[in-house]
């Protein structure tokens, strides 16, 4: 679902603090938009580094985005996940600014900085609802832990030396059975992540779809699958495992527990600066050869 967005009344600013280049520019970004009466607010534990008395500060363990229309984020992927942490279930959507590498999920690279403020400031922008997982730790003895993902839950193999065994369930129904490095259950967002490294398929990101991707399995079939949205994937493991949620929530498995992932009940709202196709993205992020292309550029362009 996408939507047309509105200027932004007032702004939460998450930034790496450990990289220079994210300190400079939030505090230019933040005087901007003070300057035209944004009303910004600051993580305590980012204050002291992003020193911008105008702007409030609030607790980190109290909810961060109540109020606010826009998390703006600067960093790598990372950082934008922790980012969707804060922004998801709230009414603000989340933008990023690519300091990283790749920065997939950033919609602003660090020299177009200036004109995403103006777009901001002017609503010209638009607001599109990513799919996430929800996902279910469902102990041997019963106990039950939640988590999410915007990107992936990945269940891995605690220490090189050990291979995973775990059996892939879908629907509740058992796939298959294997060794493996570990299995990465991902949303379409996350398919350019962990599950792409892992020779996984690139879904495009109106695609309502689930995505399983064994890594490094011991088995004659252990391809990448992409199930329906509203399919349950599980993995029971035989051995001990870890379970990372996008990296940042974690979970130790025991021999007999499980993880479930269903497409997740809250989406997160990724502000969307650029009218380009997925595909433009997908060249212009991971520098695609395109030279010799002939074909006829679509009427608007």
């Amino acid at each position: 679902m996408r939507h047309v967005g509105r200027p932004p009344q007032k702004v939460l600013l998450v930034a790496h603090t450990g990289r220079p280049a994210a300190v400079s520019t939030a505090r230019r970004i933040a005087d901007r938009m003070l300057d035209a009466g944004v009303a910004m607010r600051l993580l305590a534990s980012e204050a002291v580094a992003l020193d911008l008395p105008r702007a409030d500060v609030v607790p980190d363990h109290s909810d961060l985005a109540d109020g606010v229309d826009m998390v703006l984020v600067l960093g790598g992927d990372g950082t934008l996940l922790r980012g969707a942490e804060i922004s998801r279930g709230t009414d603000a959507s989340l933008l990023g600014v690519n300091l990283g590498h790749v920065g997939f999920l950033a919609e602003a690279e660090l020299d177009g900085v200036d004109s995403a403020v103006d777009r901001l400031l002017a609503g010209d922008y638009a607001v599109e609802e990513r799919m996430t997982l929800d996902a279910l730790v469902v102990r041997r003895d019963g106990r039950r832990e939640l988590g999410w993902a915007l990107n992936d839950v990945s269940v891995e193999k605690p220490n090189r030396q050990k291979v995973l065994d775990c059996v892939v369930e879908v629907d509740a129904r058992p796939l298959s059975r294997f060794g493996c490095d570990g299995v990465v259950l991902s949303t379409p967002t996350g398919s350019t992540a962990y599950a792409f490294s892992c020779g996984g398929p690139v879904m495009w990101p109106d695609v309502q779809a689930l995505l399983l991707t064994p890594i490094s399995a011991h088995a004659l079939f252990a391809r990448p699958i992409v199930v329906a949205p509203t399919s349950h994937l599980a993995v029971e493991v035989s051995s001990p495992a870890v379970v990372w949620c996008d990296g940042r929530r974690t979970f130790d498995l025991e021999a007999g527990d499980r993880i479930e992932a269903t497409g997740g009940t809250t989406p997160v709202q990724l502000a969307r600066l650029s009218g380009l196709p997925f595909t433009d993205r997908l060249v212009r992020k991971f520098e695609l050869p395109v030279q010799g292309w002939r074909g006829t550029a679509r009427s608007g362009d």
